[in-house]
């Protein structure tokens, strides 16, 4: 066979380590933002925490302008969305680092707690927060640097209900990226197995299959029925879901109180590991935003431990200078290294800022989108909400706009409430008039707890 060579035109998209970087970051709530910025002041000697720290300062945005300057006030506002948006790469598409089912999961979930229901701002931390447990368990283990590492990236991807939902593949790129690590999927794989060793037992599963599974393999009394369970979990798992009980009596030919004993089996295990271990150590909410209503108005304010202070190490700029005068090559490399930490350092004050700037944004937003709910705290002015909503009225990508909703807590007058519990989806009433689901809830819950309870 004969070799030829041929010329196409590809168009390919892929994400800097800044954008990748700017992504992490806006997915995290305002007390793992600190860990992280702690993190890499630590990692990066050439970048340093200025002196002079404001924590009480707060950014405010309002609507009273919108109200007092009618048409001119709507302009000024979309300019100031406008020019804070240009600063942003909205124009990257983030589908491909966020899979389909966690952006539904802001479209659909609502909230059913009432206006009257206790609102607790803080809650006390008796210990270490779920991650930190597992870190603490992965160093006890039998691993050498390059390892321990990419256990550690591998524990910060595990999100809130234990998975890493990650792919593979991209988590090489990643470690590349971030780490200057070059790994193949292999290695990761074996490292991901030490995670999912981890307790508790499902932490670190790819999907809901591969995490009931773990918990069975770990059991230590290998019943009958255990024995069965992997087996229909390993092998029948779709027909479990769809409950067609009779094609996994037939195939592993059991009675029916035998599989009564495998759903019993199944059914006992815990789907969501990173819930159970939060449970254990609550930690500490913080508010990401705060709204406060004055003169009638709603205000917003970013928490200002969201964007510390932080700059470039001087001496680190002089060693650069100086590095750079001299020829040798010791001093080169010593120069590539210095050059290196100083740009790692300003692409992380970037990224924060640039944070910062999405998340004004956006909750500017939602907080005009969801004005009259926040001046009167009256459910039934709460207004169908989705994510493409927010997206379409910022320009901002439908991920984006969950990243932001992600984990974050806004407290209000009435209580402090995660963000996504805002958003929900219509209903249509008799009369063509939209109302939100959430608020469909909230009557029937009052239809049901209003009830005669003497008539059955």
């Amino acid at each position: 066979m004969a070799l030829r060579q041929s010329q196409s035109l590809k168009l390919l998209q892929k994400l800097s380590p800044q954008q990748i970087q700017l992504m992490k970051l806006l997915q995290l709530p305002t007390l793992a933002l600190e860990e992280k910025i702690k993190e890499e002041l630590e990692l990066n000697p050439a970048l340093e925490e200025e002196d002079n720290i404001n924590n009480d300062e707060e950014e405010l945005y309002s609507n009273e302008d919108i109200e007092d300057n009618g048409d001119e006030g709507d302009a000024e506002v979309e300019d100031f969305q406008e020019k804070e948006v240009e600063k942003i790469d909205d124009k990257v598409e983030m589908e491909d680092y966020m899979g389909d089912e966690e952006i539904d999961s802001y479209k659909y979930d609502v909230s059913n707690k009432g206006a009257d229901d206790d609102s607790r701002e803080f809650v006390v931390v008796e210990g270490p927060d779920f991650h930190s447990l597992l870190e603490q368990q992965l160093g006890l283990r039998d691993l050498n640097e390059t390892e321990y590492t990419i256990g550690l990236y591998l524990i910060g991807c595990i999100d809130e209900d234990g998975y890493i939902r990650r792919e593979i593949e991209l988590i090489v790129d990643d470690l590349a990226f971030s780490y200057n690590i070059t790994t193949d999927i292999p290695t990761i794989e074996k490292v991901l197995k030490v995670i999912q060793e981890l307790d508790p037992a499902g932490v670190g599963a790819r999907n809901l299959q591969e995490c009931l599974l773990i918990q069975l393999e770990r059991k230590l009394d290998k019943t009958k029925e255990v024995l069965l369970a992997i087996d229909v979990v390993k092998n029948m798992m779709e027909d479990f879901s769809r409950k067609h009980y009779e094609k996994i009596t037939r195939r592993l030919n059991i009675d029916d109180e035998d599989l009564k004993d495998v759903i019993n089996e199944i059914t006992h295990l815990n789907p969501r590991p990173g819930s159970s271990g939060n449970a254990m150590t609550a930690s500490e909410v913080v508010p990401d935003f705060t709204i406060a209503v004055v003169d009638g108005k709603p205000e917003l304010s970013i928490n200002s431990r969201n964007l510390p202070e932080l700059k470039i190490s001087k001496d680190y700029i002089e060693m650069l200078k100086e590095y750079s005068r001299q020829k040798d090559k010791s001093s080169k490399e010593a120069s590539t290294f210095i050059k290196s930490k100083i740009e790692n350092a300003q692409w992380f004050i970037e990224a924060l800022q640039q944070r910062h700037q999405t998340m004004m944004v956006a909750m500017h937003s939602i907080m005009e989108y969801q004005e009259e709910y926040f001046i009167t705290n009256n459910e039934s002015k709460l207004k169908p909400m989705i994510l493409k909503d927010i997206a379409e009225k910022v320009g901002m990508d439908i991920s984006t706009i969950s990243r932001v909703a992600n984990s974050k807590y806004v407290q209000t007058p009435y209580g402090t409430f995660l963000l996504k519990t805002f958003f929900s989806e219509s209903m249509s009433m008799d009369s063509g008039e939209e109302v939100s689901s959430r608020e469909v809830k909230r009557i029937l819950k009052d239809c049901v707890d209003n009830e005669d309870k003497r008539n059955h």
